[in-house]
């Protein structure tokens, strides 16, 4: 069985190295493994990086391309390198991953046992260890910070989800159901895996596969991940909203109950009813206490301590409003967004399943 790896990447110079070396050193044979890098149009030293590992090592592998996408969204890069991949079997990676020398091996052998898409959990973790990155990453790793997407954490044993991170793919999958919508930004992942449910396939998670997803390496960039994924729930609402769960719009709500709250607030001061200001007291006690609560879950659960930590009730609430503020942002978008649509993504979709039932391009 041959498998494609690919990777898509956007100015990950920094990260690129750690990747490429996890990749060199899987246990799968490498002449039955294919390489597919996309650069989407980096202004670092991403592209030259790609094309050295691929002078160095394109002889102890199936093949290694270095490929370009001009468009440098990231559906658009997938979509690139699964055109161009060969293999039985396609995966994902993000640049921004780690993965152990059996990723590969394990993946291609659920796949040899019937499944057609499978993966493993995805916990997060940091390239770069400090007591600064060791609180980012607790907040990233709290169900409360981040998600309860099951991706996120091991457990549960073999099992069907909704969605993966850093899946693979029977190349049948594409050929059935297209590629990526290059409408969509960061939702595109659930998007696909939407249709990929609706087409007869199942999604398989396995408690023996794991790779890891590093934290944002600051809280400014962190916020602004979490500002454009609140963005794209938003905007995704007019495009698929069956793929999204009512756990997508939980910050989007509290946002809005906050801004009700403050209103009735401010109705309380105006008028001296009182009790207009008894849904932001609720709120703010029913808030704060969940928000204690998962910090101290969090400090426990971190394997490394530090002051940093009891930045945490103050980081939650700022992901969750950000977050739910950039939800209002694209649902406000949405209606001029879904005019500017023009059907260019239904066709690339079916372009993708055509290269790929034709075997990959030339």
């Amino acid at each position: 069985m041959t498998v494609s790896v690919c990777v898509i990447a956007y100015n990950e110079e920094k990260a690129l190295s750690g990747l490429l070396k996890d990749i060199f050193f899987q246990s799968y044979a490498k002449k039955s493994t294919e390489l597919v890098f996309v650069d989407s149009a980096s202004t670092d030293a991403t592209k030259d990086i790609f094309s050295e590992f691929a002078r160095e090592h394109r002889d102890e592998y199936l093949g290694i391309s270095v490929l370009d996408n001009p468009r440098k969204i990231q559906s658009a890069g997938w979509n690139t390198a699964i055109m161009a991949a060969k293999g039985d079997v396609i995966i994902r990676l993000d640049a921004h991953a780690s993965i152990p020398s059996d990723f590969v091996e394990k993946n291609a052998m659920l796949i040899e046992q019937g499944e057609y898409v499978c993966g493993g959990a995805r916990p997060n973790n940091i390239d770069e260890p400090t007591p600064y990155r060791e609180m980012l990453l607790a907040a990233e790793s709290s169900m409360f910070g981040s998600s309860i997407a099951s991706y996120r954490r091991k457990g549960g044993g073999k099992r069907y989800v909704d969605s993966l991170f850093h899946a693979a793919y029977r190349r049948e999958v594409f050929a059935k159901v297209g590629g990526f919508d290059v409408s969509l930004g960061r939702t595109e992942d659930n998007e696909l895996h939407y249709r990929i449910r609706q087409n007869g396939f199942r999604i398989c998670q396995s408690d023996d596969i794991i790779s890891y997803q590093n934290v944002r390496p600051d809280l400014p960039s962190m916020l602004a991940q979490k500002y454009g994924n609140g963005k794209w729930i938003g905007l995704t609402l007019g495009r698929c909203p069956a793929c999204l769960s009512l756990f997508h719009f939980v910050p989007f709500c509290f946002v809005l109950a906050i801004v009700i709250c403050a209103g009735l607030e401010a109705a309380a001061l105006l008028t001296g009813l009182w009790f207009l200001s008894l849904p932001l007291c609720a709120l703010s006690a029913a808030y704060g206490c969940a928000d204690i609560l998962m910090t101290v879950s969090a400090i426990i659960t971190a394997d490394k301590k530090s002051a940093y930590m009891l930045l945490l009730p103050f980081i939650f609430p700022l992901l969750h409003i950000v977050y739910g503020w950039g939800t209002v942002v694209g649902l406000v978008m949405l209606p001029g967004w879904k005019k500017s649509l023009d059907g260019s993504a239904q066709e690339e979709i079916l372009s993708v399943r055509l290269a790929v039932s034709k075997g990959g391009r030339e």
